[in-house]
């Protein structure tokens, strides 16, 4: 059960006791000899929730593409040897998030959608959509809609406040008449996380669940995610994380506590300093298009049809 904090924010003393698994009330408490799933959870900031979690004493399902790292980073997770499963998983492949689902068969409290890709040119998932919106909030969606009625209390999504910077075309979500901008995409793909977490905390509260939906921006932080191929102009992002950027046990933060604390549902929470792009967490606000309740429910429906080809009759 997760215990009912007495705040929501999280100074960077309180989170360096909260990661080495000291519970403190004001970041709440993830959940005991309970499983959760997280999805990009070898590198990064999904390597340091999982890390957390564990050491709070969490089972953890990491769902990667590669399975041989994964193995090698569930043996290094605190627990009993073969606590913590690996199974394979390629958000950017529909098709394997059916086969992923079915290998769930016991309650999951939460589920972390953590992955997430970014890229400088038009590239495309193996179902023809583009890769950042493919990846990030495709694959997620159908992941979460598959994996519900397993889901016993949350689920968090990894969004990030590039939303504000977002111009969605829901006619053209993959880029085929519009001339690609990679970041625009990338915010476009983030947007959509908010939009898709918003739209699955209003159903799950119509259905009477108790499962709550909640997102997490982590800041600016020092990850895979920002790595250029040899010879590509580094761009002012690249320039700015090696000087500004956060390790990624800080960016885990927003995550954890999304993931323990007692935050209603639809709850975006970032890191409280510097524009919140470093240091501890809280709850942040969201951009105006965010909190559009009719373009999350036509998001919702376009993406039913767009995911439709990885689910089964």
């Amino acid at each position: 059960m997760l215990c009912h904090p007495n705040s929501v924010d999280v100074d960077n003393n309180v989170a360096s006791v909260y990661i080495g698994g000291m519970d403190d009330t004001r970041a709440g408490q993830a959940p005991t000899n309970e499983t959760v799933i997280i999805t990009g959870g070898t590198s990064g900031i999904g390597r340091a929730t999982a890390v957390a979690l564990a050491e709070s004493g969490s089972r953890i399902i990491l769902a990667v593409r590669n399975q041989e790292k994964g193995q090698a980073m569930a043996a290094t997770l605190p627990g009993t040897p073969g606590t913590h499963r690996v199974l394979p998983l390629d958000l950017a492949r529909l098709e394997t998030v059916p086969d992923f689902a079915d290998r769930i068969d016991e309650p999951i409290a939460i589920l972390v959608n953590n992955a997430g890709v970014e890229s400088k040119d038009l590239q495309r998932t193996a179902d023809g959509h583009e890769l950042q919106f493919g990846t990030n909030h495709l694959g997620h969606f159908l992941l979460t809609t598959l994996l519900l009625p397993h889901i016993t209390d949350r689920v968090v999504t990894v969004a990030s406040q590039a939303e504000r910077m977002a111009r969605l075309d829901l006619d053209d979500l993959d880029w085929h008449r519009r001339p690609y901008q990679a970041s625009r995409a990338y915010a476009d793909s983030k947007l959509a996380n908010l939009l898709f977490t918003s739209e699955l905390d209003r159903r799950l509260q119509t259905s009477g669940s108790r499962v709550r939906a909640l997102a997490a921006h982590p800041g600016l932080v020092k990850t895979a995610i920002y790595d250029r191929p040899a010879g590509q102009r580094p761009n002012l992002w690249d320039r700015l994380v090696p000087i500004l950027g956060q390790e990624p046990e800080d960016g885990a933060l927003p995550s954890l506590l999304a993931a323990s604390a007692d935050l209603p549902g639809g709850t975006f929470v970032g890191p409280q300093r510097m524009m919140h792009m470093r240091g501890g967490a809280e709850v942040i606000s969201q951009s105006k298009q965010a909190r559009n309740p009719e373009t999350a429910a036509r998001l919702w429906s376009i993406s039913e049809r767009m995911t439709a080809a990885g689910t089964r009759p």
